[in-house]
């Protein structure tokens, strides 16, 4: 929970009475790897912060499912569309590793909006970083190569290779296995 705080202390002023609301209505969950924490059809109910672990955001498909999403430690996660409109979620978030979470809950995060001075501008710094990921993805796809985006992927996130599976990583850049076998095997 701490690790919350310090993050939006470096952003804004947190009095102590509004860190004492928002704290309050934090729950801390521990997950295990290949937990699903949002099926397709189900609502996003929290808005959530990794204190540890790894987690996938995937479309479910016959042959081989579509990774669009890694989210890593001190790193907001939601299905965020889900989450703001309350509708059921097209996709599946799910753990790739044992994972920390410390959870708010929608309805919760209303109070925080009403109760306190700076319950927007949390709500802004999530939904900003939740932006900017999504954001990077897109343009990643239409200006980088697939070598480009496995080499800056690890770059970023070098503790990828040993956490998680090739067969997400090839799906998350766009390409199969085998091609990512070959990209791996041309680069080393």
């Amino acid at each position: 929970m701490e690790q919350i705080r310090k993050n939006f202390e470096a952003i804004f002023e947190l009095t102590e009475s509004d860190w004492q609301v928002f704290s309050s209505k934090l729950t801390k969950q521990k997950f295990a790897k290949k937990c699903k924490l949002l099926d397709t059809g189900e609502i996003e109910r929290h808005l959530s912060f990794i204190e540890e672990g790894i987690i996938r955001f995937y479309i479910p498909k016959e042959e081989n499912d579509l990774t669009f999403a890694f989210i890593f430690k001190n790193s907001f996660v939601s299905a965020y569309d889900s989450f703001l409109v309350q509708q059921p979620s097209t996709y599946i978030v799910e753990t790739i590793t044992n994972t920390t979470l410390w959870r708010l809950t929608y309805s919760d995060l209303q109070i925080i909006y009403n109760e306190t001075h700076v319950g927007n501008l949390i709500g802004r710094k999530a939904s900003e970083d939740l932006f900017l990921k999504k954001s990077q993805r897109e343009l990643s796809f239409l200006n980088e190569s697939a070598e480009e985006r496995y080499l800056k992927l690890f770059k970023e996130r070098p503790e990828l290779i040993e956490q998680i599976p090739l067969k997400y990583i090839s799906s998350y850049i766009g390409i199969t296995p085998q091609a990512l076998s070959r990209i791996r095997r041309r680069i080393s």
